[in-house]
C-alpha cells in the first residue's frame, strides 16, 4: 500500500507583509566583488526564508568606509569605466582607483547595481541602498544591524 504525503501549499508573501530590517556593512579591507553579491541578496530580499520573486521584499543596506575598498590584482589600474555625454566623441574613461579617488561610493554602488535584476524591482532594491565614504551614517535613528560576511 502506497502511503500518501499531506499537501502543503506553498504560501507566498504579499506586498502588505514585507519587513523591511536596516542592516549596516563595514567596507573595509573588503574585496568589492564579493562584498557587492553579498549586498545586492540582502537589497533583493534573497536572504529571508519568505522571499517571493515577483514580489519587492528587499532590505535597508548602510554602507561605511566605502573609500577602504580593495580590488583584487591589477584591477585598480586595468578595469575601467565609461560614461558619455551625450555628444559626438563624449565618450569619458575612468579606473578605478580615478573613480576610487574621486567618488568611492559610486564604485560600489555601480557594482551592486550591475548585479540586480534589470527590472522595476531592481531599480527600487538600489534605492534601499545607502553609501557613505566615511565610519559616519546618518541613519542610526533606524538602529541598523551589523551584518557581517
Amino acid at each position: 500500500m502506497a502511503r500518501t504525503l499531506p499537501i502543503q501549499k506553498t504560501t507566498f508573501l504579499k506586498k502588505e507583509e514585507v519587513q523591511r530590517d536596516w542592516y549596516v556593512v563595514d567596507a573595509n579591507g573588503q574585496t568589492l566583488g564579493r562584498l557587492a553579491t553579498r549586498i545586492a541578496l540582502v537589497l533583493m530580499g534573497k536572504n529571508k526564508p519568505n522571499w517571493t520573486p515577483h514580489i519587492d521584499c528587499g532590505n535597508f543596506v548602510v554602507v561605511v568606509n566605502a573609500d577602504k575598498i580593495k580590488l583584487t590584482g591589477k584591477k585598480m589600474d586595468q578595469k575601467k569605466y565609461y560614461r558619455h555625454t551625450g555628444y559626438p566623441g563624449g565618450i569619458k574613461e575612468f579606473t578605478a582607483r580615478q573613480l576610487l579617488q574621486r567618488n568611492p561610493e559610486k564604485l560600489i554602488q555601480l557594482a551592486v547595481k550591475r548585479m540586480l535584476p534589470k527590472t522595476i524591482l531592481g531599480r527600487r532594491a538600489l534605492k534601499r541602498l545607502k553609501i557613505y565614504a566615511g565610519p559616519e551614517h546618518p541613519h542610526q535613528a533606524q538602529k541598523p544591524v551589523e551584518l557581517s560576511f
